[in-house]
C-alpha cells in the first residue's frame, strides 16, 4: 500500500523553543489516523507545519511524492473551531463554496455547478436547511458541520482535521465519524487530532502517538497499548481495565 504522506526530520520552534523536534513518519492512503498526545504535545502545530501555516526550522513534507505546494488542491483542512472568526458576515452556503475555489482558479467566480456541489455537501452533513443561515447564528456543532462540508466540497485526497469532535453533541459526533468512514471507504486519507482516548480504537485504523517527538505510529491495535501510552502521557495516565475504556488521564 503506497504512502500518501511522508514527513522527514520535522522541527518547529516558537521563540527558539522547539515545539516538535525531529519528527519523521509515513502514513498509507485510505486510512483514518488519530494524532494522539497530551496538551502541549505539538499535535496542532504538526498539522499547521505540514500545511505551511507556521514556519519550520527543518524538515521535508511530501504528499504522493510531491511537495505540499504542488499538491495543495488535493489537501483539505478543518481547523479548530475556536480559531475561526464566526462573526464574519457570511452564510453557510458561501463558506462551503469556498472549498471549490481551488478547482476554479483565481479569475473564475463560482456558478450553478459550484452552488449545487456545495448544497450536496451540506446535505451530507445534515445542514442543507441552514444554507442561508449566518454562521454566527449556528451552534458549535452546526459550525463544525459547515467546515466539514467545506472540506468535502474541496474533493481532496488527503484531509487534516484539528479536533473536530470538541464541543459538539453526540449526534454531531456520530455524523462526523460516519462521514470520516465514508471518506475512508472512498480511498481518502484522514488525519485527525483527537483527545478522547476512549474512542481511539473504535474510530481509527492507525494511531500516531506524539509528545513533541514521535513515540510510535502504526496500526492502532499495535500502537495504542499501555506501554506506548505511558511513554506518551507519562504520569498523567492511569491504565484501567478494558471494561472501563482502559484509560484515564489525571
Amino acid at each position: 500500500m503506497p504512502n500518501v504522506l511522508k514527513v522527514e526530520d520535522f522541527t518547529i520552534a516558537y521563540h527558539k523553543k522547539p515545539v516538535i523536534e525531529s519528527v519523521s513518519f509515513e502514513v498509507p492512503e485510505g486510512k483514518l489516523i488519530g494524532i494522539i498526545g497530551p496538551n502541549g504535545a505539538g499535535k496542532s502545530t504538526l498539522i499547521k507545519g505540514i500545511l505551511e501555516l507556521v514556519p519550520r526550522i527543518s524538515g521535508k513534507v511530501t504528499i504522493q511524492g510531491k511537495s505540499y505546494r504542488a499538491m495543495r488542491k488535493s489537501v483539505g483542512y478543518v481547523p479548530q473551531r475556536e480559531s475561526v472568526d464566526w462573526d464574519f458576515p457570511t452564510n453557510a452556503l458561501d463558506v462551503v463554496m469556498m472549498g471549490r475555489y481551488g478547482h476554479l482558479g483565481w479569475l473564475k467566480r463560482p456558478g450553478k455547478a459550484e452552488k449545487q456541489k456545495a448544497l450536496e455537501c451540506l446535505e451530507k452533513v445534515g445542514m442543507a436547511e441552514y444554507a442561508n443561515r449566518q454562521i454566527s447564528q449556528l451552534s458549535g456543532g452546526q459550525q463544525q458541520r459547515i467546515f466539514l462540508a467545506r472540506a468535502l466540497a474541496q474533493e481532496a485526497d488527503l484531509y487534516f482535521m484539528d479536533e473536530p469532535f470538541v464541543g459538539v453533541d453526540a449526534a454531531t459526533e456520530k455524523a462526523i465519524i460516519q462521514l470520516l468512514m465514508e471518506l475512508k471507504k472512498n480511498g481518502k486519507t484522514v488525519l485527525v487530532v483527537h483527545h478522547d482516548l476512549s474512542t481511539v480504537k473504535e474510530y481509527f485504523d492507525w494511531t500516531l502517538l506524539l509528545n513533541k517527538e514521535i513515540i510510535q505510529v502504526g496500526r492502532t491495535e499495535e500502537v495504542f497499548t499501555p506501554e506506548y501510552l505511558q511513554k506518551t502521557y507519562g504520569g498523567k495516565l492511569a491504565i484501567l481495565s478494558d471494561s472501563q475504556s482502559g484509560l484515564l488521564i489525571n
